[in-house]
Order: C-alpha cells, then sequence, then structure tokens
C-alpha cells in the first residue's frame, strides 16, 4: 500500500492521479476534510481507503498497522503564512512528521515529504540547498524548515529512502479549493473571463510594473520528480523543486491573455501591509536534482499555463 496524507489537497490529489495512471488502486489517502470542498479534487480517483487524519495519527502507532505499507507520501500540513499559533503549528507540522518518518524507518518504507521554498524568506542569500541561505520569517516557514534540520541530522544513516522536496511557485489542476491562495494563473484567468483585465502589482524592490519575477512550476512536473524519486529509492536528500528558472508575473499574464486571445494588464497600487515581507524575487538552485540524475526539463510559465487553461476552462464549460 502507498500512504499519501494530504491526498485531498492540491499536490496529494495530483499524485494520487498520477499513481492512477500507473495502475496503482492500493492507496490509503489521509486528510481532513473539514473543507468539503477537496472532494472535487478526489471524486475522479481510485483508492483503498479514505482515513482522517486525526484518526490516521492514532493508528499509526497500532501493531501490524504500518505492515505492507511501500512508501509514504507525506503532503498534509497546516500551509498558512499567516497562523502565528506556533504550537499549533509544530504540531501539525513538524511533530507529525517526526512520528509519520520514525514508522516508515522502523518499517524501511519509502519517506517522500513535501518542504517549502518559503525556508528562504525573503531569499536575500539565495535559493541553494544550504543553511546558509536558510531563514524562514513565518511558523510555517519555520516548522518546515525546522523538519528538515532534523532530517539532516538522521542522513545518510536511515537504510529506507527519504527525499524532501522544496517546492517553489506551483501551480495548475486541482488548487481551486485554495481560495486567495490559488496560483495567479488561476486568478488571472477569471478575471480575463470576467473583466478582460488582470490585475498585476506595481513595481516593488527595483522590479518594474509587474516585472517581480518568481520560479513558477507546473505541478505535472512536481509530481514526477515525486515519483522519480519513489522510483530510485537509493537517492536521498533534500531538493528544490522549481523549473531553475524566475519568470515574470508579466509573463503569466500575458499567457492567459494569448490563451483567450483577449484582455489587457492593469496594474494596482502594491500594499502597503506586504512591503518588507514580499518575495520580488525566486529562482530554485536545482543542482541538486541534476547531480541525483533526475535530466527532464521542466515546463516553460507558456507552455504550463496553455496546459492548465486547456484543463481548467474545459472544467468550468462542463
Amino acid at each position: 500500500m502507498i500512504v499519501v496524507t494530504g491526498g485531498a489537497g492540491f499536490i496529494g490529489s495530483n499524485i494520487i492521479r498520477a499513481l492512477n495512471a500507473r495502475g496503482e488502486r492500493n492507496i490509503l489517502l489521509v486528510d481532513n476534510l473539514l473543507n468539503g470542498r477537496k472532494m472535487h479534487n478526489i471524486a475522479d480517483l481510485d483508492i483503498a481507503d479514505y482515513m482522517d487524519k486525526t484518526r490516521f495519527i492514532d493508528k499509526i502507532d497500532s501493531p501490524h498497522f504500518f505492515d505492507g505499507i511501500r512508501a509514504v507520501f507525506h503532503q498534509g500540513a497546516c500551509s498558512a503564512t499567516t497562523e502565528w499559533d506556533g504550537r499549533y503549528i509544530m504540531e501539525n507540522n513538524y511533530d507529525y512528521s517526526k512520528h509519520l518518518l520514525h514508522c516508515c524507518m522502523t518499517r524501511n518504507a519509502a519517506f517522500i515529504y513535501a518542504s517549502s521554498a518559503s525556508v528562504y524568506g525573503t531569499g536575500e542569500q539565495g535559493f541553494r540547498v544550504e543553511r546558509g541561505c536558510e531563514r524562514p520569517i513565518n511558523m510555517y516557514a519555520y516548522s518546515k524548515f525546522q523538519f528538515d534540520q532534523y532530517v539532516r541530522t538522521l542522513l545518510p544513516g536511515p537504510t529506507c529512502p527519504i527525499a524532501g522536496f522544496r517546492y517553489f511557485n506551483v501551480y495548475g489542476p486541482r488548487e481551486q479549493h485554495k481560495g486567495a491562495m490559488s496560483s495567479t494563473a488561476f486568478h488571472f484567468n477569471r478575471q480575463i473571463i470576467e473583466q478582460k483585465k488582470a490585475r498585476l502589482f506595481e513595481g516593488s524592490d527595483g522590479f518594474g510594473n509587474g516585472e517581480q519575477r518568481r520560479d513558477f512550476v507546473y505541478i505535472d512536473d512536481v509530481i514526477d520528480v515525486n515519483l522519480w524519486f519513489l522510483d530510485h529509492p537509493e537517492q536521498r536528500g533534500i531538493y528544490n523543486v522549481g523549473t531553475g528558472n524566475a519568470e515574470t508575473f508579466n509573463a503569466v499574464a500575458e499567457a492567459v491573455i494569448a490563451w483567450h486571445n483577449e484582455g489587457s494588464i492593469e496594474y494596482i497600487p502594491f500594499p502597503e501591509h506586504l512591503k518588507g515581507a514580499y518575495q520580488s524575487y525566486t529562482q530554485a538552485d536545482i543542482s541538486g536534482l541534476r547531480q541525483a540524475g533526475y535530466t527532464k526539463e521542466f515546463l516553460t510559465v507558456k507552455q504550463g499555463v496553455s496546459r492548465y487553461l486547456d484543463w481548467l476552462n474545459a472544467c468550468e464549460n462542463q
């Protein structure tokens, strides 16, 4: 059996979709469906069982519960960057992850987990998987950083495969439940449909209007990396998962406009509350992925947005 925590979420549901495409059906989906709208992410997926996260945590120490589990894709977390209840965040993101990791180590099951590019904070020191670049600026980022630190104390000791992925700006199908936290491609698409204008921030931090840059990575590429490491258990470590190429918000908006063949860009004042707390530039150093042997090229914004909008607008028109 394969376990996917956060299996009804954006990345988790896409992992299950990809596993299904491989013929995998013996999957335990773990999540908290308090937000029942996430069921739309999993209604077309095939799984063996569903378990609420709280019950799963209570069960994992039961005798023989982990027998037969060969891999855990641990995507579940409290991902709200505005949550400042440190005890809650550390229980959900740090303690839970440690507990699950040790269960995998005991049973020699693969442990493939979601870290976050947020560990780099403002990114002033770069985006390399190095301690000198890591300076989290919120509790969510700190919880991810501290778990990475814990994993570092264990590697390369355990015999089970362990891989952590620092996701950059992921976009694509099955993210709509995230609301305001959905990608800019998602929001620009809606804005062009409803208002014929994509709304972008004016310049900040020395960047021109809409010229702030992020490493936008398409969900299919993210999932491909996850499954590649499942297939290559000899590779262990913490890796950036991005394209390695920063592109502008203008480029995202232009790709959306090109797909619709209509629309324009409107620049709005940069929010006061984001000044000094906004990443105007991110670009993953993916040398670790390449050294591990992952050679596939990543989609550009133009390619990824076109593929995404084919799916997104087809769904909305059904």
